[in-house]
């Protein structure tokens, strides 16, 4: 099997996780979404896999579990903000890595990531959706999903590369 076809299937794999983890648990939120730990996956997206593997893996997957969960009007967002985090955790890992290490870099290049999603849907919710002030209140929901999405990515992250999981 050829590097691309790997890198495909690879991707694949990490979409059908985040559509997964982002389903198995859904805890209401207060505008009517969920919080859920399809972040870990979206991270880990983009810390392991190139920034258009990691992109289309968070964007689609995170997508699709909004689609599959009768949340349709969220997967356009949810696809934009998903991939955007991952292209930012890919990017910030890489730069911080050889500077500060391995763990230290996931938690900065992560918490950027989460940032973005806390920004995001409050972006999109109060421009498209909602408006600003209605918004604002899934901010400390948004938050809490990535602080959980944040902690168990860096820890499976540990568990992934000690295991030669992913390279």
């Amino acid at each position: 099997m050829n590097t691309k076809t790997q890198k495909i299937i690879l991707a694949a794999m990490f979409a059908a996780l985040a559509c997964v983890a982002t389903m198995v648990i859904k805890i209401p939120s207060p505008l009517g979404g969920y919080i859920n730990l399809g972040d870990c996956i979206v991270l880990l997206a983009g810390w392991m896999l190139s920034p258009i593997y990691g992109l289309l893996a968070a964007g689609l997957g995170s997508a699709l579990a909004d689609i599959l969960s009768g949340y349709a009007a969220y997967a356009p967002m949810t696809f934009v903000i998903k991939a955007l985090m991952a292209v930012a955790a890919f990017f910030i890992f890489k730069v911080l890595d050889k500077k500060i290490g391995n763990t230290a870099s996931r938690i900065i290049s992560g918490a950027v990531a989460e940032v973005i999603m806390v920004a995001g849907y409050f972006v999109c919710e109060g421009i498209f959706m909602y408006g600003f002030a209605a918004s604002a209140v899934n901010i400390p929901a948004n938050a809490i999903q990535g602080a959980a999405g944040l902690i168990i990515g860096v820890l499976l992250a540990k568990v992934f590369e000690k295991h030669k999981i992913v390279k």
